[in-house]
Order: C-alpha cells, then sequence, then structure tokens
C-alpha cells in the first residue's frame, strides 16, 4: 500500500459509477460473476478505468437493502456471490442455479429479496457440501480467511445467528444474556455455535470471489472504487460487539444520533439515525476500530471514498427521540489527531503540503462545507468531489462549476443521491438550463443536454471524472438509484440493456 496506489491520482483517469447489484444477471440483482467480467472487459474497451461501486457491506433487508444501512462494517453483502461461478467452482450443482433463477416484472429494477433468498439456498447448499467433507480442498483456505479476519468474523457468526434466532429483532431487545458478545459465547448452545459457521461461510465464499473478480480487473487495468460510510447502523454487529465505542445509553439505545441539517436535498434535513461515536474513547486505544476497518476495506478495494468526511471536522448530532434532523447541534469531530494516528499506524507520516495522502482516499465533502472541512482534507492531500448538477446556482466562485475543479480531485454529472441528468434536465428551472445553454454556447435538447453534461466533465480539469452508468445510457428519473429521505424504490435501479456504443463513443 502507499506509492503505488496513491500515485494513481496523479494520472487522468476516467470511470463509471455502477454498484454490482445494478449488473444485469438472472438471479434478481447482479453479481460479481460473468455479467461483472463482460462489464469489465467493455469498460476497457471503452477506456473506462475507474469503475466506483456503493458500499458493499451486508444491508439491512428492514432498511430497504440501502448500501449505507449495513448489519456490519465488515463483512460483505452476500448477493454479491455469484451462483454461476459456484456451480463452475463444483460448488453447487447446475440444476439448483436454474431452480435459483428470479423472474423479474420489470427488467429495468432488480428484485433484492429474492437476490437474497436465491444466494442463501446457494450457500447453504454450498455449506452442506463443506461440512459434510466434499471440499476438503477448501478448508486451508477457510481457516485461513478466519485467522486473518479474526478481529470481527467470529462476532459476525454469532451476531448473525442471534439475530436469526430472534427472527430479525433489533438486539437491544434480545434476552441479556445475548446482548454482549462475550456473554453469548460463553452462553451460546450448540445449535447457535453451529449457525454461526454457516455466516462465516457465507463470508468466506463472498471474500474469495471478490478477491477474484479484483485480480480480473486490475489485470486489465480497471482500478476499483469503493465507499466507506463514517457511521454504522444501530442494529449492527458493531454497537452490539463494540458497545464502548458508541454513544449509548443503559439499555443501549443511542442517546444522539447521526444525520445532516436541512441542505439542498431535505428541507428539514436528513436523520439517518446513526449512532454516534465516542471519539475520546476510541482516541485511548489509538482507533484501533477504524484501523482495522481502513485496512479491511484497502483490502477489498484500491481506492476507498470515504462518505460524509465532513463528520471528521465537525458532525451534525440529533436528539435520539427527535423525528427529523432540524433539532440538531453541531459537534467537534477528532480532526488531524485522527488523521495523524491513522497515518502512523500504516507507517506513513502526514504528507507535505501539496503531497496527496499516502492512503489512497477520497473525501466526499458535499453538502454543508466550512473551512475547516477544507483545511482538513487539504492537509492530508486526499482528492474532493465535484458534482456538475451543483454548478448552477450561486455565483462564479461555485466550487462545481468545471473551471473551478481542482486537479487533485474527482468530478461527477451527479452521485448515487442525485437525479439522473436527465432527470434532472427536464426539472431544471429556465435560469439553471440557461446556465448550461451558455456553458456549451449551443442549444439543447434533453438527450443533448446529457451528452452536454457528460462531455463538461470528462473535460473537467479533475483528474478522475466519474459518470454515473445512467448518464451514460441517457435513462431519466425512473431509473436513479436513490432519493434521500426516502425509503422506498431506491436501490433497485438494474442496466438490463447496455449498448456498447454508449460507452464506447467517448473520445474525449
Amino acid at each position: 500500500m502507499g506509492g503505488g496506489r496513491v500515485s494513481m491520482f496523479l494520472s487522468r483517469k476516467r470511470g463509471v459509477l455502477l454498484h454490482f447489484t445494478s449488473l444485469n444477471g438472472p438471479y434478481g440483482a447482479g453479481d460479481l460473476g460473468p455479467a461483472a467480467r463482460q462489464m469489465g472487459e467493455l469498460l476497457v474497451q471503452g477506456g473506462w478505468t475507474l469503475w466506483q461501486m456503493l458500499p458493499l457491506n451486508y444491508p439491512n433487508p428492514a432498511m430497504g437493502y440501502s448500501p449505507y444501512a449495513a448489519y456490519g462494517a465488515f463483512p460483505l453483502n452476500p448477493t454479491i456471490i455469484s451462483i454461476d461461478d459456484l456451480v463452475s467452482q463444483g460448488l453447487i450443482g447446475a440444476d439448483l442455479a436454474k431452480s435459483l433463477r428470479v423472474p423479474l416484472d420489470d427488467p429495468w429494477r432488480a428484485d433484492l429479496a429474492g437476490a437474497f433468498a436465491s444466494r442463501r439456498r446457494a450457500v447453504e447448499e454450498a455449506f452442506r457440501a463443506f461440512r459434510g467433507g466434499a471440499r476438503q480442498d477448501l478448508e486451508e483456505d477457510y481457516q485461513g480467511f478466519l485467522e486473518d479476519n479474526s478481529f470481527w468474523i467470529h462476532r459476525w457468526g454469532l451476531f448473525m445467528a442471534l439475530k436469526e434466532s430472534f427472527r430479525g429483532e433489533i438486539w437491544t431487545r434480545w434476552p441479556s444474556w445475548a446482548g454482549r458478545f462475550e456473554t453469548a459465547l460463553a452462553q451460546a448452545g450448540g445449535e447457535l455455535l453451529d449457525r454461526s459457521e454457516f455466516f462465516k461461510f457465507e463470508q468466506f465464499l463472498a471474500f474469495r470471489q471478490f478477491r477474484s473478480f479484483r485480480d480480473f480487473c486490475a489485470s486489465r487495468g480497471i482500478v476499483l472504487v469503493g465507499d466507506l460510510p463514517i457511521y454504522v447502523a444501530h442494529d449492527g454487529m458493531d454497537p452490539w460487539a463494540f458497545p464502548e465505542l458508541f454513544e449509548l445509553d443503559g439499555e443501549g439505545n443511542p442517546v444522539e444520533v447521526a444525520g445532516v441539517p436541512p441542505d439542498y436535498f431535505s428541507d428539514t434535513g436528513q436523520r439517518w439515525g446513526n449512532p454516534l461515536y465516542r471519539w475520546e474513547v476510541m482516541k485511548e486505544d489509538r482507533y484501533h476500530w477504524w484501523f482495522m476497518r481502513l485496512k479491511a476495506s484497502l483490502q477489498v478495494f484500491d481506492v476507498v471514498r470515504i462518505d460524509h468526511f465532513r463528520g471528521f471536522a465537525g458532525y451534525w448530532a440529533i436528539p435520539f427521540e427527535e423525528e427529523t434532523a432540524v433539532r440538531g447541534r453541531w459537534r467537534e469531530g477528532p480532526g488531524s489527531g485522527f488523521f495523524d494516528l491513522i497515518l502512523e499506524r500504516f507507517g506513513f507520516a502526514s504528507p507535505e503540503e501539496g503531497k496527496p495522502c499516502p492512503l489512497p482516499l477520497v473525501a466526499e465533502d458535499l453538502g454543508v462545507i466550512t473551512d475547516d472541512v477544507t483545511s482538513l482534507r487539504l492537509k492530508y492531500g486526499m482528492p474532493g468531489m465535484r458534482v456538475l448538477q451543483f454548478a448552477f446556482s450561486g455565483g462564479e466562485d461555485n466550487p462545481h462549476l468545471p473551471w473551478n475543479h481542482e486537479a487533485l480531485g474527482v468530478a461527477y454529472t451527479g452521485t448515487h443521491d442525485n437525479d439522473t441528468s436527465l432527470g434532472w434536465w427536464l426539472k431544471a428551472s429556465p435560469e439553471e438550463r440557461g446556465a448550461l445553454r451558455r456553458m456549451v454556447g449551443r442549444s439543447l435538447d434533453p438527450e443533448g443536454a446529457v451528452e452536454a453534461m457528460v462531455r463538461l466533465i470528462l473535460c473537467s480539469p479533475s483528474r478522475w471524472r466519474v459518470i454515473p452508468l445512467q448518464d451514460l445510457l441517457c435513462l431519466g428519473s425512473g431509473h436513479r438509484m436513490n432519493t434521500p429521505s426516502s425509503v422506498k424504490g431506491n436501490w433497485v435501479f438494474r442496466a438490463h440493456r447496455v449498448e456498447p456504443r454508449r460507452l464506447l463513443a467517448w473520445s474525449i
């Protein structure tokens, strides 16, 4: 880690924002099997060498399978597991795979629940074969995986076995003996421990297949960009297994929760509901949990985007009982002390002014950004983000205007939280449309507006430029990935049909 990966920020690259669940495939949602490799080959042919995804963690079904509402900071989403690859690897039979195909009412919308169910059945079969001794060749790899991930994997297995046994109830409602890892481990019966082995094996398969996919991408020069949410879910392994690190009351409930104040996306702000960190407690062991989290993320991805980077400078704290984010308060984050210790633990000194951070991290610095946030990002040489859809209001100093983009930065037409560029244009005000027309110097129809926005980003001074696949396909609002502050209809975009010309036609 270090010089080789960080030097990537110094070369000019373009890429696509496309989550793996949005890939095509017969099992409800995309995975890292044949469709992912086909997409990788197509990206390389078109000169797209960055592939950015959303968080890959294990999502909570009760939260709409949001990648930002996961059961843990470390485990992978099991729907990345390719059923077709399990067949080719001899872990399940072709007849079972055929029975696991998920019919879709709308081929442009994934069935995330169906995708979960199909992978569960496939992994159950593979696990039975493994436990029955049919695949002893995997035993050494499996034990090595458990050893390499011992910080979290045993906690994860037991947490999920308990959650399953209590029918999905939040951990604060479990019997007192199950409320903490050490107590639960001491008192759990054989059936629970056996079930915990299944959830460990599921992660083994997910990580094994992802490692193969990453090797495939590396061999073709594709840089994988991941996404690390700053917070974790309350109903997850981490507050259960490491409660001392979170601001929880005596019953395990958050005292205050995370979110953002009213902004571009919502008049009432966003109440995310995540528990806040006890930063001073974390500092006592030199941010060990964070170090392990970043280390794990950088073993999966080449580069990691830190979502809501501003929370390290200052964060919005909302009383737990509040229903919206309006009545919150700003609290001071861990700041430079955090990054100094993290870099030291990775074996790096803090970067010199103007030099890239020794760790390949991108700072998501959107929303309410104050000078202290910008100073913190620049001090550690992290690329920030610029979004063209935000460029058409304010004055000439708007940082999202293409001519204001920084070279050490990542420029987008929009992110997963934005409307598609076509949807944005169709809803834009006359003033916004006029600003885009003046920017490109010609009249625009809807498809021409999308093409103009893509080309503006591809011409950005930022060395890294990323376009959501929906914009390259010129898709409308019905295909956006997420609408902030809403809980229905998100995360289900599926790239049912990708015309190669849409990816191969860009010469900039």
